[in-house]
């Protein structure tokens, strides 16, 4: 039986080649892997978007969802090829909560202070709120265990998240009825490894934790987040087989 498709969903001030190490090491166990670049528009249109994407992808579907990607995957995964969820220092948030909400019962990161507003415009002629890193406190921010030049490059090429976002609360939670796995960054200053450790055990999900890793793991551990990713992979293609549910 063919492995189901991982479909990789970046978060805010980022795109998709912040996947390329995870990339390239699912590959290399025969996995196919789409990355589809996200819209950071707000949660019910980022979410329709990739919903989009899943009526294309053939056959099941493993959603990987990073930092706001992982609210997009709780929605999104709803959708009946999706087979299994994976958050990769990612918000989990519950049905009818915004990430404001789940945010707010913890202390603010160190991120809250350190976000530049921009705007732009809407189709109505009014304009609308979005925000990015401030430069300077991207790397400790973001990337603390990334090359700093590397660092450099992401926060002159990190893309803005609409401030909606924030307040647009989750339609639904598919973590209520899909396996889920979950890795925590335990040096993570963009979302508090505390948040994301509510999170993965709220969705009963399977939790790896890297003590000493930032928010951007996915570039500084691709080989530990594959991992997890394959140990989905491997148990929801256990359960595909065995027509039962995945063992987790």
């Amino acid at each position: 039986m063919p492995h189901p498709t991982v479909v990789l969903v970046h978060g805010a001030f980022a795109d998709a080649t912040g996947w390329i190490g995870v990339i390239a090491e699912l590959r290399s166990s025969g996995i196919p892997v789409v990355a589809p670049p996200n819209p950071l528009r707000g949660l019910a249109s980022d979410a329709a978007y990739l919903a989009s994407v899943l009526t294309q992808v053939e056959g099941p579907a493993v959603l990987v969802g990073h930092a706001y990607g992982g609210a997009l995957i709780t929605v999104a995964g709803a959708a009946e090829n999706v087979v299994g969820l994976v958050y990769v220092a990612a918000y989990v948030p519950h049905e009818g909560e915004s990430l404001g909400q789940l945010q707010g019962s913890f202390p603010e990161p160190p991120l809250s202070g350190n976000l530049k507003e921009w705007t732009y415009p809407l189709h109505d002629g009014a304009r609308a709120v979005e925000v990015t890193i401030e430069e300077t406190a991207f790397p400790s921010v973001f990337a603390a265990d990334v090359p700093e030049d590397v660092a450099g490059v992401l926060a002159a090429t990190q893309r803005p998240l609409a401030a909606a976002a924030f307040t647009e609360t989750a339609a639904v939670a598919a973590w209520r009825t899909k396996p889920s796995w979950a890795l925590v960054a335990g040096a993570d200053r963009t979302i508090g490894p505390e948040v994301q450790r509510f999170g993965a055990a709220r969705a009963g999900a399977v939790v790896v934790e890297l003590p000493d890793a930032s928010h951007a793991v996915a570039l500084s551990e691709p080989t530990r987040v594959a991992d997890l990713i394959r140990a989905a992979v491997r148990a929801t293609s256990r359960d595909r087989r065995s027509g039962g549910p995945a063992t987790r």
